[in-house]
């Protein structure tokens, strides 16, 4: 495969039309956190069930993962990410029309699988069309704008709820999504011959490698767990443990998002900067990968004193951890780019869906030994502290001679 370098011009163009279905891609994965006493009002949902809706998201994102890794390779990103959006109108529309959890959870599936490619599509297109060294800035500007998705999923979609209904609110988001396809179809280029290779690469070469290997358990504990708090249960934490009322939850959650897009803004400037190839990312994961378990311990000490501050900082402090998907894609040969990508993109997509599912059935069960909720919620944070723990150890030892 060869790279073809474009204009500035043409670079920024791409990336802001890309940018848009990523940023519908975060208000879509984010926005159950802010519907979630409406839903569990109007359904009558658990905690479980609560989990397991947020969890379907990812579910269906992490299904199509591994076949999108080849779809991107040899198609390109022009014609799978606005297929695949087409999938999200559909999982959109008929969440908007719900009216059973069952409904709701197939839906919320489709609309995991339709916004798959809004990450892995933009970031397989910067690999062959962008200078190495913009890609991680490319890519943290990317994470950024998916945390002004979610921070849009907070108190925008909070004002707007009393006023027409998440139901009315999921048809302005298909509407918003159709006009994102028709920015792509019009300004992203096709994926010619001098973007594809003559050698298909190997799924087989992805999973053999040792530093991928080594970011396995991260990205599925690690990094999962950092998505499953983002854009479910740091709102619930807030709610049942902090004491705050559905609208402080809200702004909450506002804060926390806001922190996250600074923190990308101001990471995205200064990263390319300290890390310019693999071996400067794993340098800075080694230091900077252990500072969101230590404040997600002082969250679990703190209990119901820890609020919407702490859990911002929890969020800023990972952001070390958005060093691993730039630094997959360098790893890995172009012709292997997309399918490394996508692969390590599954990881953090079932890691995501297992933790946000597990953390309500901890909670759920907790409560059913007739231990308190803050209790059942305390007890799902050490389950995910322990497991990042042990995961960040596991990527320490597998690079210590790096």
């Amino acid at each position: 495969m060869n790279k073809v370098i474009l204009s500035k011009q043409k670079a920024i163009t791409i990336f802001l039309v890309f940018a848009l279905g990523y940023y519908i891609s975060n208000l879509l994965r984010a926005i159950t956190a802010t519907i979630s006493p409406n839903l569990v009002s109007e359904f009558n949902l658990s905690a479980g069930d609560l989990g397991l809706l947020g969890g379907g998201y990812f579910l269906g994102f992490a299904s199509v993962q591994i076949p999108l890794g080849y779809l991107l390779d040899s198609k390109g990103p022009k014609k799978i990410v606005s297929y695949f959006l087409l999938i999200a109108i559909v999982g959109i529309i008929s969440f908007s029309l719900s009216q059973n959890f069952t409904s709701l959870l197939i839906s919320r599936i489709l609309i995991g699988v339709g916004v798959g490619a809004c990450l892995m599509g933009p970031l397989t297109a910067y690999r062959v069309w962008f200078q190495d060294e913009t890609q991680q800035r490319a890519n943290s500007w990317m994470l950024m704008t998916g945390a002004i998705g979610m921070l849009s999923s907070s108190l925008p979609v909070q004002f707007f709820l009393p006023i027409i209904g998440w139901r009315s609110i999921f048809g302005i988001l298909a509407i918003l999504t159709f006009f994102s396809i028709f920015l792509i179809v019009i300004f992203i280029p096709n994926w010619g011959k001098g973007n594809t290779h003559d050698e298909k690469g190997s799924l087989k070469e992805v999973w053999q490698n040792e530093f991928f290997k080594s970011l396995v358990p991260m990205g599925f504990f690690n990094y999962g767990g950092l998505f499953a708090i983002q854009t479910l249960w740091a709102g619930p934490w807030m709610v049942k443990v902090s004491g705050y009322t559905p609208e402080e939850s809200a702004n909450g959650l506002f804060i926390i998002y806001l922190s996250l897009l600074f923190s990308f803004l101001t990471w995205g400037y200064f990263v390319p900067k300290f890390s310019k190839n693999v071996s400067d990312a794993i340098t800075l994961l080694k230091f900077g990968a252990p500072l969101n378990l230590i404040v997600l311990a002082f969250i679990i000490y703190l209990g119901p004193k820890a609020g919407a501050f702490h859990w911002a900082f929890f969020a800023v402090s990972s952001v070390f951890l958005s060093l691993s998907q730039p630094a997959v894609g360098m790893a890995f040969s172009l012709s292997n780019a997309g399918k490394a990508l996508t692969s390590f993109n599954l990881l953090l997509f079932i890691g995501a869906f297992a933790l946000q599912w597990i953390i309500g059935i901890i909670i759920d069960i907790t409560m059913n030994f007739g231990f308190s909720e803050i209790s059942g919620f305390r007890f799902a944070m050490i389950f995910f502290l322990l497991t990042s723990l042990f995961s960040y150890l596991f990527f320490l030892i597998k690079n210590l001679k790096n």
